[in-house]
């Protein structure tokens, strides 16, 4: 290797240093970020963090019916994946934004 290649390489290794700094910052910010998702109209709502938890759940009482307690279930499995789905949807295009839309394995 000649001399010049060196310095590139230091480079290169200071900026993939930087990036990953970067983006261990971002995941943890993103991590404390929520989204909010709903179904049935609103009658059941959630906040879902970047660290794909469910943080709060609200549902409206006349969502609930004890002579159907399987559309209850329903609507908070779908304000659930909804949630997910968009906190999935946040971490991946804040990601992007960093990695300049390159897919790093194992991150996201």
């Amino acid at each position: 290797m000649g001399g010049g290649m060196g310095g590139n390489m230091n480079q290169m290794l200071k900026q993939a240093q930087k990036m990953q700094e970067e983006m261990a910052r971002m995941q943890e910010e993103l991590q404390t970020r929520t989204v909010d998702a709903s179904s049935g109209g609103g009658m059941v709502q959630v906040v879902v963090s970047g660290k794909m938890e469910l943080v709060d759940l609200k549902i409206k009482p006349e969502a609930v019916d004890p002579e159907d307690v399987e559309m209850l279930e329903d609507l908070v499995k779908a304000a659930l994946n909804e949630g997910l789905r968009k906190a999935q949807e946040m971490t991946s295009n804040e990601m992007g934004k960093l990695t300049g839309g390159l897919k790093i394995p194992g991150l996201f």
